[in-house]
């Protein structure tokens, strides 16, 4: 079966750090961690960023960030993925480029100077440690089918879609979570809410992230949610 490709949105609550060394001087960058890290971190000592995000002065527009981050790409022989994101930490709202393909935390002033010379401009520098914000990012979506509804990702490891009937607002998406998460035996997966664009409208998912989940086990998140959407 043929990989399918959309455009779409994910939101996401994490708890994020300030990049305070290896950036350009007085520029404001934050690192998100990577979902997998409660399980790969007992192993290893995970030295690649997951996502960056080079907070800018004012909005972007997604259509730039792709054809820079493509230009980008060519021009220095990179895989980076860049993305429109918003960051929100209480009232405040934050604009950024959401970057991943970032091999080590010491490269992340190289590729921030790149977007520099294309005329991107950085907020100035802040400081902070385990802050609570919500992420909203702009995206594409490259997937394969594995079952009516449920999708995996064929560009991001151990990442998974299920399609739900209805739109949540956020608190009702963290209430809804936390009621399913205290009602199923394997609590331990990352979870955020999204949506894609499709012709005629949007479906609303939700994004999974587990290393080798089963296929009956994203079912049955997937039903636990139909049923509370009801």
């Amino acid at each position: 079966m043929a990989s399918l490709e959309y455009i779409g949105k994910i939101i996401k609550q994490e708890n994020i750090d300030t990049v305070d060394e290896n950036k350009l001087p007085r520029t404001f960058v934050i690192n998100v961690p990577n979902p997998h890290k409660s399980y790969y971190s007992r192993f290893t000592d995970v030295v690649k960023p997951d996502s960056i995000i080079f907070v800018t002065k004012t909005p972007n527009s997604f259509e730039k960030i792709l054809r820079v981050t493509a230009g980008i790409n060519k021009k220095y022989g990179l895989n980076l993925d860049g993305a429109k994101c918003e960051v929100k930490i209480g009232s405040r709202k934050l604009d950024g480029i959401r970057v991943k393909g970032i091999n080590r935390y010491t490269e992340i002033g190289k590729i921030q100077q790149y977007y520099s010379d294309e005329g991107y401009e950085f907020a100035k520098s802040e400081k902070f440690k385990e802050t609570d914000a919500l992420i909203r990012i702009n995206r594409f979506f490259n997937v394969d089918k594995l079952a009516e509804g449920i999708f995996k990702s064929n560009i991001e490891d151990d990442v998974y879609y299920a399609v739900i009937p209805r739109y949540m607002s956020w608190e009702e998406f963290r209430k809804i979570t936390f009621e399913i998460k205290n009602n199923i035996t394997d609590k331990n997966y990352d979870i955020a809410k999204g949506i894609v664009y499709i012709y005629g409208g949007v479906k609303e998912v939700l994004r999974i992230v587990k290393p080798k989940y089963s296929l009956e086990s994203l079912q049955l998140i997937q039903q636990k949610y139909i049923e509370k959407l009801q």
